[in-house]
């Protein structure tokens, strides 16, 4: 048991390489709807497949991860990843983009709940937040990268290259993986541990049915739909209300990684200041003090500071519901924290569907209104249910 620098390093290349994945398409938007013909409302609708078979596709990886070994499925995730950016590249029509991101978003599923999982197993809470913040820092990396890259590419480079590069990172984490010593030493026994389809979903219904998994679950689902779902509009609002070029929104999106970063570094701090509880609190606040920000500033230096508090509220808030997550099923956690996994995606798919709607119908400052509104409330609630707190 336990885990060394290493291993965390692997794992953040492999979680980074998912995370640029999945925001590299948020500046995107404009480029996809001028090429294809269509609104950025229906461009957006790619990011919503995405999601949607991200979430999906988690029901199946919990088995998968029991019987076939968790880091050898995020090792052939990463695989299989790598063929699939290159497909995406070539997609020469918005269905058929539709069709490639769907099928990367169901292979991408495995690698960070699973990789959660894994440190879940292998750390013990009291040092487990920590460790997930060190996981933070390379997926909160990949968002900064993914949306600056993302934007810098549909401006200079053409979209598809951006999917040439990531296909060589994916890669990359999969010959590193692969020849790790985490990958040679997954045991017999892991390897060898059979659940009937029958067992599963016995397993799955005994876990909706406890609790403290339907509080965490909800509670996520909110999240993924509001905190989520609103990110990926926030490039369009700077380019529509700030006249912002493609690569200049995704540049600005660096900023939400920033405050990542800011409380990924400092998560001990953090956590030791404020406790669990009253980190949740503050990064709902943070989060809807960000929103209303960035709706009401007269100049883009206003709206940079906004990405920049939303970025470090959301970590604040979700790391704190993340960390609830790995314990809410320890007996089962690969399973748990697939659950976890599957209804963020699917949250989010619903909040970019809806949120794209709002965008055509030119009510999307509107919405970002009542997404502030929810979120605070989420915030207040997750504190709520933090150890201590009762």
């Amino acid at each position: 048991m336990g885990m060394t620098s290493r291993d965390i390093r692997l794992l953040g290349l492999v979680a980074f390489a998912s995370m640029v994945s999945m925001r590299m398409c948020d500046p995107m938007l404009l480029q996809w709807a001028m090429d294809f013909n269509v609104s950025q409302g229906q461009a957006s609708h790619v990011i919503a497949a995405f999601s949607i078979a991200y979430g999906v596709m988690q029901l199946m990886y919990g088995p998968l991860g029991q019987r076939l070994g968790i880091i050898k499925l995020i090792t052939w995730a990463a695989g299989v990843s790598a063929l699939l950016s290159i497909l995406t590249a070539l997609s020469t029509g918005l269905d058929a983009l539709l069709i490639a991101r769907s099928a990367m978003g169901g292979v991408a599923a495995a690698i960070i709940p699973l990789s959660m999982a894994w440190i879940g197993d292998q750390v013990a809470y009291d040092s487990r937040q920590q460790t997930l913040a060190r996981l933070m820092s390379a997926t909160v990396t990949g968002v900064m990268a993914g949306q600056w890259f993302g934007g810098f590419a549909a401006q200079y480079l053409g979209w598809r290259w951006a999917f040439g590069a990531l296909s060589v990172l994916f890669a990359l984490a999969f010959v590193l993986l692969f020849r790790s010593s985490m990958y040679r030493s997954q045991t017999t026994a892991t390897q060898q541990t059979k659940v009937s389809a029958t067992e599963y979903l016995r397993g799955t219904r005994d876990l909706l049915r406890m609790t403290a998994v339907q509080r965490v679950l909800l509670l996520t689902l909110l999240e993924g739909a509001l905190a989520f779902g609103v990110l990926v509009f926030v490039p369009s609002m700077l380019i529509n209300d700030f006249s912002l070029s493609a690569s200049s929104a995704g540049a600005a999106m660096l900023l939400y990684g920033i405050g990542g970063l800011m409380y990924s570094q400092f998560a001990k701090r953090w956590i030791t200041w404020l406790g669990e509880g009253g980190l949740a609190m503050t990064g709902g606040l943070c989060i809807a003090t960000g929103l209303f920000l960035l709706l009401i500033s007269p100049v883009i230096y206003g709206a940079l500071a906004a990405c920049l508090i939303i970025g470090l509220g959301f970590y604040m808030l979700h790391n704190v519901l993340q960390t609830q997550a790995t314990q809410m099923a320890p007996h089962n956690r690969s399973t748990a924290m697939t659950l976890f996994a599957s209804v963020l995606f699917l949250g989010q798919s619903s909040g970019v569907v809806i949120l794209s709607v709002c965008l055509d119908d030119g009510v999307l400052r509107q919405s970002f209104a009542a997404v502030a509104i929810g979120i605070a409330v989420i915030g207040w609630t997750v504190a709520r249910q933090s150890p201590g707190q009762h």
